[in-house]
């Protein structure tokens, strides 16, 4: 068994290798806001718990074991926030900090029952894969809305990364996932779009807010 601390540096690299392709000692203490001696003394730990590859100055990575073990973290956490949106009511922007403190549970039966319950989702309320029951992710693909062209149409299918204050403004723009979306114009200059949906004719969102909106392009 691995502690708490131990679990969050595993996870923390799995995120920052599925995003950038590599990991170093310095992103991981910028992510976990911790000293680099600090991060680097834990590295070595897990390297000698084989978990993760390491040698000096170069760019880590996850055993096969840490592998596993880092995606089912991300799957406790995944499905937990899922079941607060989907049976309990919480908005998807509430449930993160909740789900950072359930993911830590060792009891796999819990999740399990969790999982059967919503029916084994693909995917989290942020539109996230969740791993299946071996560590495994089902390959999503997904474009950011930024780079849709004008006259696209096109369906909200995540968010990422999901910040609250991100969640919140696409709350008060009645933007969620499944919404369908129609991109009307392109600004040249700052790259923010003018988009319509629903009952909203003419929304303008920032490069920043599109760049984080994943679309898969509508099929007929």
């Amino acid at each position: 068994m691995i502690s708490q601390t131990e679990e969050n540096y595993l996870k923390a690299l799995y995120s920052l290798i599925d995003k950038k392709g590599v990991a170093t000692v310095n992103d991981i203490s910028k992510m976990l806001e911790i000293k680099m001696p600090t991060v680097t003394g834990m590295v070595k730990k897990l390297a000698e718990k084989g978990l993760v590859e390491y040698t000096s100055y170069k760019p880590l990575g996850l055993t096969v074991i840490g592998q596993k073990k880092a995606a089912l973290i991300v799957r406790k956490h995944r499905l937990t926030e899922m079941f607060l949106v989907e049976k309990m009511g919480f908005g998807w922007e509430e449930v993160h900090q909740i789900a950072e403190q359930v993911e830590h549970i060792q009891s796999s039966i819990l999740f399990e029952r969790m999982d059967e319950i919503l029916n084994y989702p693909q995917s989290d309320p942020h539109g996230s894969p969740i791993p299946n029951i071996d560590g495994t992710v089902k390959e999503q693909k997904y474009i950011a809305l930024k780079n849709c062209k004008e006259n696209d149409q096109v369906i909200l299918s995540a968010v990422n990364p999901s910040s609250e204050a991100l969640l919140n403004f696409l709350n008060s723009k009645e933007l969620e996932l499944g919404t369908l979306i129609s991109v009307l114009h392109k600004e040249s200059f700052d790259q923010s779009m003018t988009i319509s949906y629903l009952h909203r004719k003419s929304e303008v969102l920032s490069s920043v807010v599109s760049s984080k909106l994943l679309v898969t392009h509508k099929t007929d």
